[in-house]
């Protein structure tokens, strides 16, 4: 029943992620490559824009084949890069914090952590 639950919470945690980093990096290619500005990864530029667009390509296709309970290994590889992302990224750069931004990205960094535990289970699991 937990590992159902917390398998649950990582496709649903990463299926959103990966929509948002889509939508983000979708307005900014369509208003130019360059706008879009996440200064707690390390990329800048339309490079920054391409990556984030392609990498929620990748999350999303890692979260449906998860589903389908093909290649859990994707979103398990998925999930690791992104909360070491997010660590590296709000913990170990010079990115800054507005009042409140800090609680709000100790949150995040603790769901993307919870979140790897889902498609762990479910590569240990056997198959039913």
């Amino acid at each position: 029943m937990f590992a159902a639950i917390v398998r649950y919470y990582s496709y649903v945690f990463h299926g959103l992620l990966a929509l948002f980093l889509i939508a983000a990096s979708g307005m900014a290619l369509a208003t130019g490559a360059g706008s879009l500005h996440l200064d707690m990864l390390p990329w800048t530029g339309a490079t920054l824009t391409y990556i984030v667009f392609f990498g929620g390509l990748f999350g999303l296709l890692s979260v449906a084949l998860a589903i389908l309970q093909k290649l859990p290994v994707l979103l398990f590889i998925w999930s690791l890069v992104v909360a070491i992302m997010m660590f590296k990224g709000f913990i170990f750069s010079s990115y800054g914090f507005d009042p409140g931004g800090f609680t709000s990205a100790v949150e995040l960094i603790v769901g993307a952590l919870i979140a790897i535990a889902g498609p762990w289970l479910q590569m240990r699991s056997p198959r039913r």
